[in-house]
């Protein structure tokens, strides 16, 4: 079409706001989140069919109206959470990025996603469901380079030069996670287009500006080097060269006989790549993302070379407290009580309930559960039975003194619970504790349960260990008569009764280490949990 019109409009999208978000606790922060936003309509968006099934159950659990939308789910099923979702009969939806979910609907007030896309291009239309009508549009990502990792293994085994655009999308959506300047920026460069603001007081780095630091002589150093590999290298190639990182590529070329080679040693890896992004937003050096993205220097760039001027850059964000397997966040904290002092308290209470029930301490409640309650603060029977490791019966049990303590001191000291207290986690209902449990109903032997899923015993021991830890009562006393004889079963159950705490070890070294096998004191110890605790 020789004499075509093109009419272009802007990509700026004014009324959304952009968030980026370490991904730690993913499920309590999304949960706090959705909320604080009482009665709006929002899209959560994860990678797989089976994050959107248990995200999706997790919000039903703690009260939001929410619904899985996926492939995997049949055309009716699919026609009708659309129509619940525009009808405003629920109010989030969790879907696969693949989906057009939400495209007929105006009035979405959120994006939330889970797992970070694979390209801007994805990010920038899923987002882009946000606030259709003009109003209101929140924009969260939760963001772990774990997450592009896990996306780079998806590409192995596909063409090298799909490969290779493959990665380079990756590495735009890293620089936008990461970048500490105005996401707005860029994301619109991205798309070749200049956003001239430096601020556009919508979006986390823009609201809370990092420090900025001068980098005039850096950025000099920075351009001669890619002048001097004569701009045929892309960003990482760069930065090897400058931090003297000897890898086969550099070798390959001789770059280390370059003079520039380990000029920027101190400043590290992370200052350089943050370096070449900025500098790329401010026009000095393009990216030919026609040619797998190698750096070229611009004319403003030369013109920097001969007349170099003040240029400060923020330091990039490099989210390292990431979960570090997101498979394990619905459960409590990271481990460590936030509230010490009252960790201590909770011990000694626990010491004297199991005093007076004749009880080792372990039995009433375990420590990860303390230090739970010391973060959270329950202070009803129903918070309590939501903290981990504690279920139903032992909060009945032994829960009211403990909540009595908590709700004193919590009074005493003046102390603003967090609103979203406890997340209620969906049980793991994971395709081979559900086989365990079933066969164990049934009575089949452990050692056959291992072999029909060509798993060790000791790796069924501990998918049981971890059934009973979640409170799960369940009974291998079929299975323990058939290996251990009744005396020696006594004698280990009577050693958990007056034991410490019920580490194996301890276990061991007590009873003898010749005596009993790891495996077998493991059963023991599952009966008595099950038994006594449970």
């Amino acid at each position: 079409m020789m004499d075509a019109q093109v009419f272009k409009a802007s990509f700026n999208r004014p009324n959304l706001y952009y968030e980026i978000r370490p991904k730690v606790n993913v499920l309590k922060e999304m949960i706090k989140f959705v909320k604080q936003h009482p009665g709006k309509s929002g899209i959560i968006y994860c990678l797989s069919r089976k994050k959107v099934e248990e995200v999706a159950q997790t919000l039903t659990v703690n009260g939001i109206k929410a619904l899985p939308y996926h492939a995997g789910l049949d055309a009716n099923t699919r026609a009708s959470t659309q129509d619940k979702f525009l009808m405003e009969e629920m109010d989030v939806i969790v879907a696969t990025i693949a989906f057009g979910m939400g495209i007929d609907k105006p009035d979405v007030r959120f994006v939330i996603h889970h797992d970070i896309p694979k390209s801007l291009e994805g990010y920038y239309q899923e987002t882009g469901r946000a606030g259709r009508d003009g109003r209101e549009g929140r924009c969260v990502t939760f963001y772990s380079y774990k997450d592009i990792e896990k996306l780079e293994k998806f590409m192995k085994g596909k063409p090298v030069a799909e490969q290779e655009i493959g990665k380079q999308l990756l590495s735009e959506t890293v620089g936008y996670a990461e970048t500490s300047v105005c996401r707005r920026r860029v994301l619109l460069n991205y798309f070749g287009e200049k956003y001239e603001s430096d601020n556009c007081n919508s979006c986390d780095n823009c609201l809370h500006p990092k420090p900025l630091i001068e980098a005039q002589d850096e950025m000099s150093l920075l351009l001669e080097t890619i002048l001097a590999v004569k701009e045929k290298h892309q960003a990482e190639h760069i930065v090897n060269i400058l931090i003297g990182q000897l890898d086969q590529q550099v070798k390959n070329y001789k770059h280390n006989a370059l003079e520039v080679f380990a000029e920027g040693v101190e400043q590290g890896e992370r200052f350089w790549t943050t370096l070449i992004r900025q500098s790329i937003l401010a026009g000095l050096l393009t990216k030919d993302i026609d040619n797998y993205g190698l750096l070229k220097v611009s004319e403003e760039g030369n013109a920097f070379l001969k007349n170099p001027t003040s240029f400060k850059i923020a330091i990039d964000s490099k989210f390292e407290d990431a979960d570090a397997d997101e498979d394990d966040e619905a459960g409590a904290g990271g481990g460590g009580a936030a509230d010490e002092q009252l960790f201590e308290m909770l011990k000694t209470l626990r010491k004297n309930v199991a005093k007076q029930k004749n009880l080792p301490p372990f039995v009433v409640f375990q420590d990860p559960s303390l230090e739970e309650m010391a973060t959270n603060y329950p202070i009803t029977i129903d918070e309590l039975k939501n903290i981990t490791g504690v279920g139903n019966g032992k909060a009945t049990k032994y829960g009211k003194p403990f909540i009595e303590l908590i709700k004193k001191y919590v009074e005493e000291n003046e102390i603003e619970r967090p609103d979203d207290m406890v997340v209620k986690s969906v049980v793991n209902k994971s395709g081979l504790k559900v086989h365990i449990i079933q066969n164990i109903d049934r009575r089949i032997s452990l050692d056959d349960m291992a072999k029909s899923k060509g798993l060790k015993l000791e790796d069924i021991i501990g998918e049981i260990e971890s059934i009973v830890a979640s409170g799960t009562r369940v009974d291998i006393q079929y299975y323990i008569n058939e290996v251990i004889d009744e005396e020696r079963q006594d004698e280990v159950f009577d050693y958990f009764r007056t034991a410490e705490n019920d580490t194996i070890e301890d276990a061991i070294n007590e009873m003898g280490e010749n005596e009993y096998t790891v495996d077998e004191i493991r059963l023991i110890r599952i009966k008595f949990m099950s038994e006594v605790a449970n």
